[in-house]
């Protein structure tokens, strides 16, 4: 095995155990001395993302169901009024990566890691902080039961949109960066470049 190679299968053995350790799994055949570099992607893989950052948003929602009665003639409402308190996360969907991904330095001192681009993994609600504010069915109106559950529906995608316009995908990217970069200094390499949206995503 090359010295290339060899650094390779370490700096992936690392990767998994480090992200393992993140994730709160350990799996104790990841230590063995020999690992084959399909191995030891299979690990990564199986762990399968690598949040970045985590915002907590808050937003209010306001959705209405305008229907109309009496031959079309009077208009009728069916509102509801949602305060929405949520976590939208970030990160890298370590599936993606493969073993282009990862080039090591003739000299053993420098590699490049390309890592998948950055996403937003999920926006969910926190439900004992979202609330319905208001809700309001005009007299003649119907009343939807879905209603609710459409405002919550919108208030994910608000809470998504408005991390992603905060800039959460940036801050992600820098947070992963920083992760990745430390652990592998860690294994003795002396330059680290670490990029999104390599070759092999």
């Amino acid at each position: 095995m090359t010295t290339a190679s060899r650094a390779r299968s370490w700096l992936l053995t690392a990767a998994a155990l480090g992200l393992g350790v993140a994730a709160g799994v350990f799996v104790p055949r990841w230590l063995a001395e020999k690992q084959s570099l399909p191995d030891v992607l299979t690990q990564v893989r199986e762990l399968s993302r690598l949040e970045g950052v985590s915002y907590h948003m808050e937003r209010v929602v306001e959705l209405r169901d305008e229907q109309r009665r009496l031959f079309g003639l009077v208009p009728a409402d069916d509102a509801i009024l949602l305060v929405a308190s949520g976590d939208v996360v970030a990160g890298v969907d370590l599936a993606r990566l493969g073993p282009a991904d990862v080039r090591v330095a003739a000299d053993g001192r420098s590699v490049t890691i390309h890592l998948p681009p950055v996403e937003v993994f999920s926006a969910r609600l926190d439900s004992a902080r979202t609330y319905v504010h208001t809700r309001k069915t005009d007299l003649l109106a119907q009343r939807k039961e879905s209603l609710e559950s459409r405002a919550r529906q919108a208030a994910e995608e608000t809470l998504r949109a408005a991390a992603q316009e905060a800039g959460i995908e940036e801050r992600a990217r820098q947070s992963v960066s920083r992760t990745v970069t430390t652990l592998v200094r860690s294994l003795g390499f002396a330059h680290v470049d670490v990029d999104f949206g390599g070759p092999g995503s």
